[in-house]
C-alpha cells in the first residue's frame, strides 16, 4: 500500500520534473532563457548598427570639411602665386624703364586724394550746392538729383584741382538726405560740408555767384575768391526761372555758362535745344575751366549732343 502511494506520489512528480527540466535544458550557460539571450543580441546589434553609422556619417563630414580645406588651400596658393608674379613683373618694368613712374597703391592714391580735397577746404575754390528746393520735386527727381550729387563728389576727387563742396539747406530729416544715403555707398564720409543753414547766411552775399541759365550774364572766368551755388533743382516739368528768383531775392550776382557765346544750334530731329544741365554736367565744365582756361573744351566736356549744341568751330 505504501508502496502504490509511493509509485503514484513520484507520478504525479513526474511532469513537473519534467518541465523543470525542459527550462533548464532552454536556459543558457548565462543563466537566461534563450529568448532573452535573442533579444538581448537583436539590442546589440541595433546599438552596433547605430555606431558603425554615426562613425560613418562623421567620416564623410570629415571628408567634406577636408575637400573644401583643400580647395581653399589651393585658392589662397593661387593668390599669394599671382601677387607674387606681378610683383616680379612690376620690378622687371622699372628695370626696363627707369624713367617711367611706378603705380602707386590705393591706399596711396586714397590718402593723396584725402590730401588734396582737405588743401582745398583751405585754399581752393569753393562750390555750393543749394538743396533747399527739394519741396520743389518729386521722388524720382530726388532719386536723379541724389545720382547727380555722386557724380559730381566722384569727378570732384579725380580732379588735379578739387573744389571744396558744401551741401547747404541739407536737413538730415529730408527726402533728398535719405535718397543720397540709399544711393550712394560710403555718403555719410563724403569729404565735403553739410549744413542745414542756407547758403546766403553762410557767406558775404558779395562773394556769392549763383549759376543758373536764366541770367543775362555770361561767367567769364572763374573767380578763386568767389563762392559758386549751384541750385539743387532737377525738375522735369521745367519751371521757368526758380533758381533766378531765389537769387534775385537776396540781391546776389547771377551768371550763366558762356553756351551761347561758344557754340551754336546744331539741327536734330526734335529740334530740342537746351541750357539746362545737371549739376555734375556743370560741375565738370567748371572744373575743366580751372584747369585748362579754354571755354570751348570745357563746355564740349559737359554739354553733351543730346542737349542740341556744338561748337562753333566744330560748324566751320
Amino acid at each position: 500500500m505504501d508502496w502504490k502511494l509511493e509509485g503514484s506520489t513520484q507520478k504525479a512528480e513526474s511532469p513537473v520534473q519534467q518541465g523543470q527540466e525542459a527550462i533548464l535544458e532552454e536556459t543558457g550557460d548565462d543563466g537566461l532563457p534563450e529568448g532573452f539571450q535573442l533579444l538581448q543580441i537583436d539590442a546589440e546589434g541595433e546599438c552596433q548598427e547605430g555606431e558603425t553609422l554615426a562613425a560613418g556619417s562623421t567620416a564623410c563630414c570629415s571628408k567634406n570639411v577636408q575637400r573644401k580645406q583643400r580647395h581653399w588651400e589651393k585658392i589662397v596658393a593661387a593668390k599669394k602665386s599671382k601677387r607674387k608674379q606681378e610683383k616680379e613683373r612690376r620690378k622687371a618694368n622699372r628695370a626696363e624703364n627707369p624713367g617711367i613712374c611706378p603705380q602707386h597703391s590705393k591706399r596711396f592714391l586714397r590718402a593723396l586724394t584725402k590730401e588734396k580735397l582737405l588743401e582745398a577746404k583751405h585754399s581752393g575754390p569753393r562750390l555750393c550746392i543749394d538743396l533747399s528746393m527739394s519741396h520743389h520735386m518729386s521722388k524720382k527727381e530726388l532719386s536723379r538729383l541724389a545720382g547727380q550729387i555722386r557724380r559730381l563728389y566722384g569727378s570732384n576727387k579725380k580732379a588735379d584741382r578739387p573744389f571744396w563742396i558744401c551741401l547747404t539747406g541739407f536737413t538730415r530729416d529730408s527726402p533728398i538726405y535719405e535718397e543720397c544715403l540709399r544711393m550712394n555707398d560710403g555718403f555719410s564720409s563724403y569729404l565735403l560740408d553739410i549744413t542745414e543753414d542756407d547758403c546766403f547766411s553762410l557767406f558775404p552775399l558779395e562773394t556769392l555767384v549763383y549759376l543758373t541759365p536764366d541770367s543775362e550774364h555770361a561767367l567769364e572766368d572763374v573767380d578763386l575768391n568767389k563762392v559758386y551755388i549751384l541750385g539743387g533743382l532737377v525738375d522735369e516739368s521745367i519751371q521757368k526761372k526758380v533758381t533766378f528768383q531765389k537769387a534775385r531775392e537776396y540781391c546776389v550776382k547771377t551768371a550763366r555758362l558762356p553756351i551761347q557765346e561758344y557754340m551754336v544750334r546744331n539741327y536734330n530731329g526734335k529740334n530740342y535745344h537746351s541750357e539746362i544741365l545737371a549739376i555734375n554736367q556743370v560741375f565738370d565744365i567748371l572744373s575743366t575751366y580751372l584747369e585748362t582756361h579754354n571755354w570751348p573744351e570745357a563746355l564740349k566736356k559737359g554739354v553733351s549732343s543730346g542737349k542740341g549744341y556744338i561748337l562753333r568751330n566744330s560748324v566751320e
